[in-house]
């Protein structure tokens, strides 16, 4: 890791958040849940992770919301219920191609928070939206950077 990838890193990182924060702004809705915190980690500092893909990014978070969504629907919002849900959005990101370590947060807020089906689209899908515009412009106006390595 050199000096210039790890500031890039740090510049790149504080832009995509500052994006959802500032596009909350705009729409008038919270837009920042903290798995969005462990998606610029692999986003930013480690581009080139498989686990960092769009399909990753995009899927993960979207499969983990929607655990979430019918763990709760179907079961409540309770320990088990949590840890269960965070359990399976692990199974099906891995049966869909879709890992993102950062989903199994999401799943465990949606839960915690006794998500509804509108989590599914606000925030989850509409930050990591945000998150993947700010890759893409960021890992890509430098030389040094290359994302993604592949879409699907």
């Amino acid at each position: 890791m050199t000096f210039k990838y790890a500031f890039w890193s740090f510049i790149s990182g504080t832009l995509g958040i500052l994006a959802i924060f500032k596009i909350t702004d705009v729409v008038g809705h919270p837009l920042l849940i903290g798995s969005f915190g462990a998606s610029a980690v692999l986003l930013f500092g480690a581009a080139d992770s498989p686990l960092a893909q769009p399909r990753n990014l995009i899927g993960g978070h979207l499969v983990s919301a929607c655990v979430a969504v019918l763990v709760v629907a179907l079961c409540g919002s309770s320990p088990l219920t949590i840890a269960i849900g965070v359990g399976l959005a692990i199974f099906v990101m891995n049966l869909t191609h879709t890992t993102h370590p950062p989903g199994g947060a999401t799943a465990l807020i949606g839960i915690q928070g006794a998500a509804g089906p509108g989590f599914i689209f606000v925030p989850v899908l509409a930050g990591a939206l945000i998150l993947l515009a700010a890759a893409l412009f960021t890992n890509n106006i430098v030389y040094h950077r290359t994302y993604p390595r592949h879409w699907l």
